[in-house]
């Protein structure tokens, strides 16, 4: 069935290709540029803290979302330390909004329609950090010490001994 029952329950592989697609696409095509660039570009986009009121350190701030955007990227692909890395990306994307909304009128990426895509990430990480990262994240494989296995559907806790207790 194309729209039916059987697709139900599929939402962690959902997850599973969103999470490889948004940060595959952010690790490449904006994080590796960035990160790689030095302090120089760091500084400038630090220096975009301003729009926040925050003029100290610039090249720290450039280097947390240079290494929010590639190393973060990473995790989410991962799925490790899934939320603090959402939670990274989505305060970037709020500067990087805000950077946009910021540009005199009339400059390339001016305005809301600049500032579009960091809104329409910004919604993406924010909606994952409320998601979670699913079954199928190394993260979630390694944090369960209760018997449970996250990847297998329905599990059940695990009793010890439970298969040698006598049933009467």
């Amino acid at each position: 069935m194309l729209f039916g029952k059987s697709w139900y329950g599929t939402g962690d592989v959902g997850l599973l290709l969103l999470r490889i697609g948004i940060g595959a696409s952010m690790m490449i095509f904006h994080g590796y540029g960035k990160i790689t660039a030095g302090p120089e570009r760091w500084h400038s986009l630090g220096a975009q803290m301003q729009n926040l009121g925050i003029s100290f350190a610039p090249t720290f701030w450039g280097f947390m979302a240079a290494a929010s955007e590639f190393f973060g990227s990473l995790l989410i692909v991962m799925g490790l330390f899934f939320r603090p890395a959402t939670a990274l990306l989505a305060i970037t994307m709020l500067v990087a909004a805000t950077r946009h909304l910021n540009l005199p009128e009339g400059e390339p990426g001016a305005g809301w329609r600049g500032a579009s895509h960091a809104l329409e990430l910004l919604a993406v990480y924010v909606a994952l950090f409320l998601i979670g990262p699913g079954r199928y994240a190394i993260g979630v494989r390694w944090k369960r010490d209760d018997g449970i296995d996250p990847w297998e559907k329905n599990a059940a806790p695990s009793s010890e001994g439970a298969a040698d207790a006598d049933p009467s």
